[in-house]
Protein backbone atom coordinates (compact mmCIF):
# COMPACT_ATOMS: atom_id res chain seq x y z
CA UNK A 1 0.00 0.00 0.00
CA UNK A 2 3.21 2.30 0.07
CA UNK A 3 2.59 3.99 -2.90
CA UNK A 4 -1.24 4.51 -1.60
CA UNK A 5 -0.86 6.40 1.33
CA UNK A 6 0.40 9.71 0.30
CA UNK A 7 -2.76 10.05 -2.49
CA UNK A 8 -4.98 12.85 -1.89
CA UNK A 9 -8.72 12.09 -1.69
CA UNK A 10 -11.19 14.13 -1.28
CA UNK A 11 -14.56 12.84 -0.18
CA UNK A 12 -17.71 15.19 -1.39
CA UNK A 13 -20.75 14.77 1.25
CA UNK A 14 -20.18 14.17 5.12
CA UNK A 15 -23.38 11.47 5.12
CA UNK A 16 -23.27 7.87 5.31
CA UNK A 17 -21.18 6.71 2.21
CA UNK A 18 -18.95 9.63 2.41
CA UNK A 19 -18.13 8.79 6.38
CA UNK A 20 -17.75 5.22 5.76
CA UNK A 21 -15.70 5.50 2.55
CA UNK A 22 -13.21 7.87 4.91
CA UNK A 23 -13.42 5.47 7.57
CA UNK A 24 -12.30 2.48 5.08
CA UNK A 25 -9.56 4.55 3.97
CA UNK A 26 -8.03 5.67 7.08
CA UNK A 27 -8.05 2.54 8.39
CA UNK A 28 -6.33 0.99 5.52
CA UNK A 29 -3.66 3.79 5.63
CA UNK A 30 -4.69 6.73 3.41
CA UNK A 31 -3.20 9.82 5.48
CA UNK A 32 -4.43 12.50 2.83
CA UNK A 33 -8.38 11.90 3.24
CA UNK A 34 -10.75 14.62 3.65
CA UNK A 35 -14.80 15.26 3.40
CA UNK A 36 -16.02 18.60 1.79
CA UNK A 37 -19.39 18.66 3.65
CA UNK A 38 -22.09 21.83 2.15
CA UNK A 39 -23.97 22.33 5.11
CA UNK A 40 -23.38 22.87 9.19
CA UNK A 41 -23.41 19.33 9.84
CA UNK A 42 -22.98 15.77 9.05
CA UNK A 43 -25.43 13.04 8.58
CA UNK A 44 -27.48 13.93 5.35
CA UNK A 45 -29.86 12.04 5.10
CA UNK A 46 -30.00 10.69 8.44
CA UNK A 47 -31.38 13.53 10.44
CA UNK A 48 -32.31 12.99 14.28
CA UNK A 49 -34.97 15.81 15.79
CA UNK A 50 -36.81 16.40 18.61
CA UNK A 51 -40.75 16.82 19.27
CA UNK A 52 -40.68 18.37 22.64
CA UNK A 53 -38.64 15.91 24.75
CA UNK A 54 -39.23 13.08 22.15
CA UNK A 55 -36.59 12.07 20.19
CA UNK A 56 -38.08 11.82 16.56
CA UNK A 57 -36.05 10.76 12.68
CA UNK A 58 -36.94 13.45 9.97
CA UNK A 59 -34.90 11.25 8.26
CA UNK A 60 -34.20 7.82 8.14
CA UNK A 61 -36.08 5.99 10.19
CA UNK A 62 -35.64 2.57 10.47
CA UNK A 63 -33.05 -0.09 10.05
CA UNK A 64 -34.46 -2.22 7.44
CA UNK A 65 -33.41 -6.04 7.56
CA UNK A 66 -31.55 -5.49 10.72
CA UNK A 67 -29.71 -9.28 10.86
CA UNK A 68 -25.79 -10.32 9.95
CA UNK A 69 -25.89 -9.67 6.67
CA UNK A 70 -26.37 -5.58 7.56
CA UNK A 71 -23.50 -3.23 8.04
CA UNK A 72 -25.38 -0.98 9.86
CA UNK A 73 -27.06 -3.82 12.57
CA UNK A 74 -23.50 -4.81 13.17
CA UNK A 75 -22.42 -1.56 13.22
CA UNK A 76 -25.58 -0.38 15.92
CA UNK A 77 -24.93 -3.41 17.70
CA UNK A 78 -21.09 -2.51 18.13
CA UNK A 79 -21.58 0.82 19.06
CA UNK A 80 -24.77 -0.21 21.59
CA UNK A 81 -27.29 1.61 20.07
CA UNK A 82 -29.95 -0.42 19.77
CA UNK A 83 -32.79 -2.02 21.77
CA UNK A 84 -32.34 -5.26 23.56
CA UNK A 85 -35.41 -6.66 21.60
CA UNK A 86 -33.72 -5.81 18.37
CA UNK A 87 -31.07 -8.11 19.27
CA UNK A 88 -32.56 -11.19 19.53
CA UNK A 89 -32.42 -14.38 17.28
CA UNK A 90 -35.95 -14.02 16.63
CA UNK A 91 -36.02 -10.58 15.77
CA UNK A 92 -32.84 -11.22 13.05
CA UNK A 93 -34.65 -14.31 11.82
CA UNK A 94 -37.87 -13.02 10.72
CA UNK A 95 -37.86 -12.74 7.24
CA UNK A 96 -41.19 -9.87 6.29
CA UNK A 97 -39.91 -9.06 2.90
CA UNK A 98 -39.55 -5.39 3.00
CA UNK A 99 -43.52 -4.91 4.55
CA UNK A 100 -43.54 -5.03 8.76
CA UNK A 101 -46.44 -6.97 10.03
CA UNK A 102 -47.96 -4.19 11.33
CA UNK A 103 -51.19 -4.57 13.72
CA UNK A 104 -53.71 -2.12 11.31
CA UNK A 105 -56.61 0.47 12.20
CA UNK A 106 -58.36 1.48 9.25
CA UNK A 107 -61.39 4.45 9.30
CA UNK A 108 -62.93 5.70 6.37
CA UNK A 109 -63.86 8.94 5.10
CA UNK A 110 -67.51 9.07 6.28
CA UNK A 111 -66.08 8.70 9.62
CA UNK A 112 -66.17 5.10 10.67
CA UNK A 113 -64.40 2.47 11.68
CA UNK A 114 -63.90 -0.61 9.41
CA UNK A 115 -63.35 -4.27 10.84
CA UNK A 116 -60.14 -6.61 9.34
CA UNK A 117 -62.70 -7.97 7.49
CA UNK A 118 -63.61 -5.16 5.52
CA UNK A 119 -60.19 -4.97 4.36
CA UNK A 120 -58.14 -8.50 4.69
CA UNK A 121 -59.34 -9.55 0.85
CA UNK A 122 -57.65 -5.87 -0.02
CA UNK A 123 -54.38 -6.27 1.50
CA UNK A 124 -54.29 -9.70 0.59
CA UNK A 125 -54.95 -9.41 -3.21
CA UNK A 126 -52.26 -5.97 -3.14
CA UNK A 127 -49.66 -8.11 -1.54
CA UNK A 128 -49.83 -10.78 -3.98
CA UNK A 129 -49.08 -8.38 -7.05
CA UNK A 130 -46.49 -6.97 -5.25
CA UNK A 131 -44.95 -9.87 -5.13
CA UNK A 132 -45.24 -10.48 -8.55
CA UNK A 133 -44.02 -6.98 -9.63
CA UNK A 134 -41.08 -8.46 -8.14
CA UNK A 135 -40.78 -11.08 -10.24
CA UNK A 136 -40.54 -9.15 -13.72
CA UNK A 137 -37.05 -8.44 -14.10
CA UNK A 138 -35.94 -12.33 -13.71
CA UNK A 139 -38.28 -13.40 -16.18
CA UNK A 140 -37.36 -10.52 -18.82
CA UNK A 141 -40.56 -9.48 -20.24
CA UNK A 142 -43.25 -6.86 -18.77
CA UNK A 143 -46.52 -7.12 -19.32
CA UNK A 144 -46.84 -3.58 -18.61
CA UNK A 145 -43.91 -0.53 -18.38
CA UNK A 146 -44.89 0.84 -14.92
CA UNK A 147 -46.10 -0.44 -11.46
CA UNK A 148 -49.19 1.44 -11.08
CA UNK A 149 -50.52 -0.14 -14.74
CA UNK A 150 -50.26 -3.89 -13.82
CA UNK A 151 -51.48 -3.40 -10.68
CA UNK A 152 -54.40 -1.63 -11.86
CA UNK A 153 -55.22 -4.05 -14.61
CA UNK A 154 -54.69 -6.62 -12.41
CA UNK A 155 -57.11 -5.49 -9.63
CA UNK A 156 -60.24 -4.61 -11.93
CA UNK A 157 -59.45 -8.16 -13.60
CA UNK A 158 -59.14 -10.16 -10.43
CA UNK A 159 -62.21 -8.11 -8.50
CA UNK A 160 -64.33 -8.89 -11.45
CA UNK A 161 -63.49 -12.49 -11.27
CA UNK A 162 -63.12 -13.15 -7.46
CA UNK A 163 -65.43 -10.36 -5.82
CA UNK A 164 -68.30 -10.56 -8.36
CA UNK A 165 -70.87 -12.09 -5.68
CA UNK A 166 -70.42 -9.04 -2.77
CA UNK A 167 -72.13 -6.28 -2.20
CA UNK A 168 -71.21 -3.64 -5.16
CA UNK A 169 -70.61 -1.45 -1.88
CA UNK A 170 -68.49 -3.37 0.06
CA UNK A 171 -66.81 -4.45 -3.62
CA UNK A 172 -65.86 -0.40 -3.82
CA UNK A 173 -64.86 0.47 -0.28
CA UNK A 174 -61.83 -2.96 -1.13
CA UNK A 175 -60.97 -0.58 -4.08
CA UNK A 176 -60.66 2.20 -2.39
CA UNK A 177 -58.59 0.56 0.04
CA UNK A 178 -56.28 -0.31 -2.81
CA UNK A 179 -56.08 3.45 -3.45
CA UNK A 180 -54.75 3.93 -0.19
CA UNK A 181 -52.22 0.71 -0.44
CA UNK A 182 -50.69 2.81 -3.45
CA UNK A 183 -50.44 5.77 -1.77
CA UNK A 184 -48.45 3.82 1.08
CA UNK A 185 -46.22 2.28 -1.82
CA UNK A 186 -45.47 6.01 -2.58
CA UNK A 187 -43.99 6.41 0.07
CA UNK A 188 -42.15 2.98 0.41
CA UNK A 189 -40.58 4.11 -3.14
CA UNK A 190 -40.31 7.54 -2.96
CA UNK A 191 -42.38 8.23 -5.52
CA UNK A 192 -45.20 10.78 -7.03
CA UNK A 193 -47.00 7.73 -8.17
CA UNK A 194 -46.45 4.36 -8.75
CA UNK A 195 -47.03 5.20 -12.47
CA UNK A 196 -43.17 6.44 -12.33
CA UNK A 197 -41.58 3.00 -11.12
CA UNK A 198 -40.87 0.80 -13.83
CA UNK A 199 -42.23 -2.86 -13.57
CA UNK A 200 -39.12 -4.49 -15.27
CA UNK A 201 -36.89 -3.18 -12.58
CA UNK A 202 -38.87 -3.20 -9.37
CA UNK A 203 -37.58 -6.39 -8.41
CA UNK A 204 -34.06 -4.99 -8.30
CA UNK A 205 -34.41 -4.22 -4.63
CA UNK A 206 -33.52 -6.77 -2.31
CA UNK A 207 -34.47 -7.27 1.52
CA UNK A 208 -32.25 -8.75 4.09
CA UNK A 209 -33.91 -10.65 7.22
CA UNK A 210 -34.88 -9.15 10.35
CA UNK A 211 -37.89 -6.76 11.43
CA UNK A 212 -36.68 -3.49 10.95
CA UNK A 213 -36.01 -1.69 14.16
CA UNK A 214 -35.22 1.61 15.12
CA UNK A 215 -32.61 3.73 17.11
CA UNK A 216 -34.44 4.52 20.59
CA UNK A 217 -31.57 7.58 21.12
CA UNK A 218 -31.70 8.50 17.27
CA UNK A 219 -30.18 7.36 14.42
CA UNK A 220 -27.81 9.93 14.54
CA UNK A 221 -25.92 8.08 17.32
CA UNK A 222 -24.55 5.92 14.46
CA UNK A 223 -23.22 9.25 12.40
CA UNK A 224 -21.38 10.07 15.65
CA UNK A 225 -19.84 6.59 16.05
CA UNK A 226 -18.92 6.49 12.93
CA UNK A 227 -17.35 10.13 12.99
CA UNK A 228 -15.60 9.08 16.55
CA UNK A 229 -13.34 7.00 14.56
CA UNK A 230 -12.13 9.39 12.41
CA UNK A 231 -9.03 11.98 12.73
CA UNK A 232 -10.28 15.56 14.16
CA UNK A 233 -10.66 18.23 11.61
CA UNK A 234 -10.94 15.02 8.32
CA UNK A 235 -14.19 17.01 7.66
CA UNK A 236 -14.69 20.59 6.63
CA UNK A 237 -18.38 21.58 7.21
CA UNK A 238 -19.93 24.23 5.40
CA UNK A 239 -18.23 24.06 2.18
CA UNK A 240 -20.06 23.58 -0.66
CA UNK A 241 -18.23 22.42 -4.09
CA UNK A 242 -19.14 24.61 -7.31
CA UNK A 243 -17.46 22.03 -9.64
CA UNK A 244 -15.12 18.66 -10.23
CA UNK A 245 -12.33 19.32 -12.68
CA UNK A 246 -11.46 16.08 -13.77
CA UNK A 247 -9.05 15.06 -16.85
CA UNK A 248 -6.27 17.63 -15.77
CA UNK A 249 -3.39 15.26 -16.00
CA UNK A 250 -2.24 15.80 -19.41
CA UNK A 251 -2.18 19.59 -18.49
CA UNK A 252 0.69 18.93 -16.04
CA UNK A 253 -1.51 19.29 -12.82
CA UNK A 254 -3.10 16.70 -10.59
CA UNK A 255 -5.63 14.58 -12.01
CA UNK A 256 -8.34 16.50 -10.14
CA UNK A 257 -9.34 19.81 -9.09
CA UNK A 258 -11.64 20.55 -6.86
CA UNK A 259 -13.65 24.09 -6.58
CA UNK A 260 -15.14 25.08 -3.81
CA UNK A 261 -18.32 27.67 -3.71
CA UNK A 262 -15.97 30.16 -1.82
CA UNK A 263 -13.53 30.07 -4.61
CA UNK A 264 -10.86 27.80 -3.14
CA UNK A 265 -9.32 25.01 -5.38
CA UNK A 266 -7.76 22.02 -3.91
CA UNK A 267 -6.32 19.33 -5.96
CA UNK A 268 -6.10 15.24 -5.65
CA UNK A 269 -5.53 12.86 -7.06
CA UNK A 270 -9.39 11.34 -6.63
CA UNK A 271 -12.32 12.31 -5.43
CA UNK A 272 -15.28 10.69 -4.21
CA UNK A 273 -18.76 11.88 -5.03
CA UNK A 274 -21.39 11.32 -2.68
CA UNK A 275 -24.19 14.15 -3.55
CA UNK A 276 -28.01 12.28 -3.77
CA UNK A 277 -29.12 11.78 -6.81
CA UNK A 278 -31.80 14.70 -6.47
CA UNK A 279 -29.09 17.05 -6.50
CA UNK A 280 -27.24 15.47 -9.07
CA UNK A 281 -30.01 15.60 -11.70
CA UNK A 282 -30.67 19.23 -10.99
CA UNK A 283 -26.67 20.12 -10.92
CA UNK A 284 -24.32 17.47 -12.85
CA UNK A 285 -23.93 20.01 -15.41
CA UNK A 286 -22.50 22.72 -13.28
CA UNK A 287 -20.88 20.19 -11.26
CA UNK A 288 -18.11 18.90 -13.87
CA UNK A 289 -16.09 19.65 -15.74
CA UNK A 290 -15.62 17.98 -18.62
CA UNK A 291 -19.55 16.96 -18.80
CA UNK A 292 -20.24 13.63 -17.54
CA UNK A 293 -20.57 11.05 -20.49
CA UNK A 294 -23.65 10.25 -21.95
CA UNK A 295 -24.56 7.19 -20.63
CA UNK A 296 -23.97 7.73 -17.25
CA UNK A 297 -26.20 10.92 -17.60
CA UNK A 298 -28.61 9.10 -19.33
CA UNK A 299 -29.06 6.79 -16.20
CA UNK A 300 -29.13 10.13 -14.36
CA UNK A 301 -32.26 11.25 -15.62
CA UNK A 302 -33.43 7.37 -15.99
CA UNK A 303 -33.63 6.69 -12.32
CA UNK A 304 -36.30 8.00 -9.98
CA UNK A 305 -35.81 10.64 -7.44
CA UNK A 306 -38.96 11.72 -5.53
CA UNK A 307 -40.00 12.63 -2.23
CA UNK A 308 -41.40 10.96 0.77
CA UNK A 309 -42.46 13.40 3.78
CA UNK A 310 -43.20 13.10 7.71
CA UNK A 311 -45.75 14.71 9.51
CA UNK A 312 -45.26 13.85 13.13
CA UNK A 313 -48.54 14.73 15.11
CA UNK A 314 -48.78 14.78 19.26
CA UNK A 315 -51.79 13.82 20.73
CA UNK A 316 -52.69 14.52 24.74
CA UNK A 317 -54.72 11.12 24.85
CA UNK A 318 -54.60 8.84 22.06
CA UNK A 319 -57.39 7.81 19.80
CA UNK A 320 -56.25 4.90 18.59
CA UNK A 321 -56.61 1.17 20.02
CA UNK A 322 -53.57 0.50 22.17
CA UNK A 323 -52.35 -2.56 20.07
CA UNK A 324 -52.75 -0.55 16.83
CA UNK A 325 -49.78 0.07 14.70
CA UNK A 326 -50.92 1.58 11.32
CA UNK A 327 -53.22 3.60 10.76
CA UNK A 328 -55.15 3.90 6.80
CA UNK A 329 -57.56 6.37 6.24
CA UNK A 330 -59.69 4.78 3.07
CA UNK A 331 -61.50 7.70 1.10
CA UNK A 332 -64.62 6.11 -0.08
CA UNK A 333 -64.51 8.29 -3.46
CA UNK A 334 -61.04 6.35 -4.51
CA UNK A 335 -62.74 3.17 -6.27
CA UNK A 336 -61.21 4.39 -9.40
CA UNK A 337 -57.45 3.05 -8.06
CA UNK A 338 -55.86 6.28 -7.86
CA UNK A 339 -52.39 7.12 -6.42
CA UNK A 340 -52.81 11.27 -6.59
CA UNK A 341 -55.22 13.49 -6.53
CA UNK A 342 -56.12 15.76 -8.91
CA UNK A 343 -55.71 18.92 -7.27
CA UNK A 344 -52.67 19.35 -5.64
CA UNK A 345 -53.62 22.77 -3.49
CA UNK A 346 -57.17 21.93 -2.45
CA UNK A 347 -57.06 18.67 -1.77
CA UNK A 348 -52.92 17.41 -1.25
CA UNK A 349 -53.95 15.89 1.92
CA UNK A 350 -56.04 13.23 0.55
CA UNK A 351 -52.43 11.94 -0.41
CA UNK A 352 -51.28 11.23 3.26
CA UNK A 353 -52.18 7.19 3.18
CA UNK A 354 -52.06 7.56 7.19
CA UNK A 355 -49.86 7.03 10.17
CA UNK A 356 -47.55 4.43 12.06
CA UNK A 357 -47.66 4.67 15.20
CA UNK A 358 -44.61 5.50 17.43
CA UNK A 359 -43.77 2.74 20.18
CA UNK A 360 -43.14 2.01 22.85
CA UNK A 361 -45.79 4.80 24.28
CA UNK A 362 -43.58 5.09 27.73
CA UNK A 363 -40.86 6.25 25.79
CA UNK A 364 -43.11 8.75 22.77
CA UNK A 365 -46.14 9.26 24.55
CA UNK A 366 -49.10 9.97 21.74
CA UNK A 367 -47.13 10.40 19.01
CA UNK A 368 -47.98 9.60 15.55
CA UNK A 369 -46.40 10.09 11.76
CA UNK A 370 -47.85 10.69 9.00
CA UNK A 371 -46.62 9.97 5.97
CA UNK A 372 -47.10 11.62 2.25
CA UNK A 373 -45.26 11.45 -0.91
CA UNK A 374 -44.99 13.17 -4.26
CA UNK A 375 -46.05 16.18 -5.66
CA UNK A 376 -48.72 16.33 -3.03
CA UNK A 377 -46.15 15.94 -0.45
CA UNK A 378 -43.98 19.00 -2.03
CA UNK A 379 -46.57 21.14 -1.63
CA UNK A 380 -47.17 20.54 1.73
CA UNK A 381 -43.76 21.88 2.65
CA UNK A 382 -44.58 25.33 1.20
CA UNK A 383 -47.42 25.51 3.49
CA UNK A 384 -47.39 27.21 7.36
CA UNK A 385 -47.25 24.80 10.35
CA UNK A 386 -50.34 26.17 10.82
CA UNK A 387 -51.69 25.43 7.69
CA UNK A 388 -50.48 21.71 8.20
CA UNK A 389 -51.93 21.23 11.76
CA UNK A 390 -55.69 22.51 10.43
CA UNK A 391 -55.40 20.15 7.34
CA UNK A 392 -54.32 17.33 9.83
CA UNK A 393 -56.62 18.25 12.50
CA UNK A 394 -59.88 18.23 10.01
CA UNK A 395 -58.54 15.08 8.28
CA UNK A 396 -58.39 13.20 11.57
CA UNK A 397 -61.48 14.50 12.90
CA UNK A 398 -63.34 13.90 9.68
CA UNK A 399 -62.33 10.19 9.45
CA UNK A 400 -62.93 9.48 13.44
CA UNK A 401 -66.12 11.15 13.60
CA UNK A 402 -64.78 12.88 16.68
CA UNK A 403 -64.90 16.53 15.99
CA UNK A 404 -62.83 17.46 19.27
CA UNK A 405 -59.44 15.60 18.38
CA UNK A 406 -56.70 18.17 18.98
CA UNK A 407 -53.08 17.80 17.76
CA UNK A 408 -50.88 19.45 20.88
CA UNK A 409 -47.84 20.07 18.03
CA UNK A 410 -46.76 18.78 14.92
CA UNK A 411 -43.52 18.73 12.82
CA UNK A 412 -42.48 17.82 9.46
CA UNK A 413 -39.92 17.08 7.18
CA UNK A 414 -39.39 19.16 4.20
CA UNK A 415 -36.32 17.11 2.25
CA UNK A 416 -37.72 18.59 -1.79
CA UNK A 417 -36.79 21.99 -0.55
CA UNK A 418 -33.68 20.94 0.97
CA UNK A 419 -31.18 22.29 -1.36
CA UNK A 420 -28.59 19.70 -0.79
CA UNK A 421 -30.60 16.76 -1.28
CA UNK A 422 -33.65 17.88 -3.61
CA UNK A 423 -35.86 15.01 -2.56
CA UNK A 424 -35.85 11.80 -0.66
CA UNK A 425 -34.15 8.90 -2.03
CA UNK A 426 -33.97 6.69 -5.55
CA UNK A 427 -36.21 4.27 -7.34
CA UNK A 428 -35.87 2.47 -10.44
CA UNK A 429 -37.93 4.74 -12.75
CA UNK A 430 -39.71 3.12 -16.37
CA UNK A 431 -36.77 1.78 -18.77
CA UNK A 432 -34.46 1.73 -15.80
CA UNK A 433 -32.49 -1.62 -15.61
CA UNK A 434 -29.58 -3.14 -14.00
CA UNK A 435 -27.29 -1.20 -16.18
CA UNK A 436 -28.20 2.01 -14.74
CA UNK A 437 -27.01 1.28 -11.33
CA UNK A 438 -23.81 -0.03 -12.95
CA UNK A 439 -23.51 3.25 -14.79
CA UNK A 440 -24.02 4.96 -12.08
CA UNK A 441 -21.48 3.61 -10.07
CA UNK A 442 -18.79 3.64 -12.91
CA UNK A 443 -16.04 5.93 -11.69
CA UNK A 444 -14.50 8.22 -14.46
CA UNK A 445 -12.72 8.07 -16.15
CA UNK A 446 -14.65 5.60 -17.56
CA UNK A 447 -13.41 1.72 -17.08
CA UNK A 448 -12.34 1.45 -20.63
CA UNK A 449 -9.48 4.45 -20.55
CA UNK A 450 -6.93 2.96 -18.48
CA UNK A 451 -4.21 5.69 -18.98
CA UNK A 452 -6.07 8.23 -16.04
CA UNK A 453 -7.93 5.47 -14.48
CA UNK A 454 -10.29 6.58 -11.17
CA UNK A 455 -10.07 10.05 -10.97
CA UNK A 456 -13.38 10.73 -9.71
CA UNK A 457 -15.50 7.63 -7.94
CA UNK A 458 -19.27 7.94 -7.01
CA UNK A 459 -20.99 6.45 -3.81
CA UNK A 460 -24.32 6.88 -1.97
CA UNK A 461 -27.58 4.63 -1.90
CA UNK A 462 -28.62 5.90 -5.51
CA UNK A 463 -25.30 3.72 -6.71
CA UNK A 464 -26.33 0.66 -5.29
CA UNK A 465 -27.70 -2.38 -7.33
CA UNK A 466 -29.90 -4.02 -4.89
CA UNK A 467 -29.74 -1.52 -1.90
CA UNK A 468 -30.44 1.61 -3.11
CA UNK A 469 -32.92 3.96 -0.86
CA UNK A 470 -31.56 2.65 1.97
CA UNK A 471 -29.19 3.46 4.90
CA UNK A 472 -27.28 -0.23 4.41
CA UNK A 473 -26.98 0.95 0.79
CA UNK A 474 -25.58 3.91 1.23
CA UNK A 475 -22.61 2.64 3.53
CA UNK A 476 -21.76 -0.36 1.20
CA UNK A 477 -21.46 1.75 -1.25
CA UNK A 478 -18.91 3.99 0.63
CA UNK A 479 -16.98 1.29 1.39
CA UNK A 480 -17.01 -0.19 -2.49
CA UNK A 481 -15.24 2.63 -3.51
CA UNK A 482 -13.10 2.97 -0.75
CA UNK A 483 -12.31 -0.77 -2.22
CA UNK A 484 -11.85 0.25 -4.96
CA UNK A 485 -8.82 2.82 -4.72
CA UNK A 486 -7.17 0.23 -1.87
CA UNK A 487 -7.25 -2.70 -4.37
CA UNK A 488 -5.98 0.32 -7.03
CA UNK A 489 -3.16 1.25 -5.00
CA UNK A 490 -2.31 -2.95 -3.85
CA UNK A 491 -2.17 -3.57 -7.87
CA UNK A 492 -0.05 -0.28 -8.76
CA UNK A 493 2.49 -1.84 -6.03
CA UNK A 494 2.04 -5.26 -6.98
CA UNK A 495 3.11 -4.32 -11.06
CA UNK A 496 5.33 -2.07 -9.49
CA UNK A 497 7.13 -4.57 -6.90
CA UNK A 498 7.24 -7.02 -10.16
CA UNK A 499 9.06 -4.33 -11.81
CA UNK A 500 11.51 -3.73 -9.88
CA UNK A 501 12.40 -7.75 -9.20
CA UNK A 502 13.19 -8.03 -13.36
Amino acid sequence: MSGGVNAKIIIIGCGISGISAAQRLVNAGFHHVRILEATARSGGRIKTGRLGDKVIEIGANWIHGPSEENPVFCLARQYGLLDPEALTPENQAMDIGGHPPWVPSVFCSSGRQLSAEDIYPAQEMFAELLNECSEFHSEGREPKACVGDFIRSEVLQRAAENWKDIDPTARSLRLCMISNLLKGECCVNGTHSMDEVGLGAFGLYKTLPGLDCIFPRGYEGLVEGLLSDLPSGLVTYNQPVRCVHWNNAEKGGSPVTVECDDGERIVADHVIVTVPLGYLKKHHSTLFDPPLPLHKLHSVQRLGFGTNNKIFVEFDVPWWDADCEVIHLVWEDEDALVDKVPDVQRSWIKKLFGFTVLKPTERYGHVLCGWIAGHESEYMETLSEQEVTQAVTQLIRRFTGNPTITPKRILRSQWFHDPWTCGSYSYPGKGCSGQDTENMMEPLPPQKSQSQPLQVLFAGEATHDCYYSTVHGALLSGWREADRLISHYSSVNSSDHSKSKL
